[in-house]
């Protein structure tokens, strides 16, 4: 009987420390947890401050001021205008050459 009785006795320890150790453990990864979803929390709000100041530099008035300040460039008039011309190929504009036009 004193035998059953330690063995009851050692199932029963054994069984308090599993569960102190699994509260414990579970008190951890609760605030793991927390910790990951405050984190998680503070990354969104600067994701979204972010995609503000994108939109803030991005909008078009902006990129004119920046395009006429830093970059000294100007709006296009036919005034300062350059096309470029592609010439022909001098054996196509000679009569009779070969490849050129019959």
């Amino acid at each position: 009987m004193i035998r059953l009785n330690l063995v009851l006795l050692a199932a029963v320890l054994v069984s308090a420390f599993y569960l102190v150790h699994t509260q414990y453990e579970s008190r951890r990864l609760y605030t793991a947890l927390d910790r990951a979803q405050a984190k998680s929390r503070q990354l969104n709000v600067e994701y979204e401050q972010l995609v503000v100041q994108r939109r803030a530099q991005a909008t078009p008035a902006r990129v004119q001021q920046l395009a006429t300040r830093q970059l000294q460039m100007r709006p296009v008039t036919p005034g300062i205008t350059q096309y470029v011309v592609v010439p022909e190929p001098l054996e196509a504009a000679r009569p009779g050459a070969q490849g050129g036009r019959p």
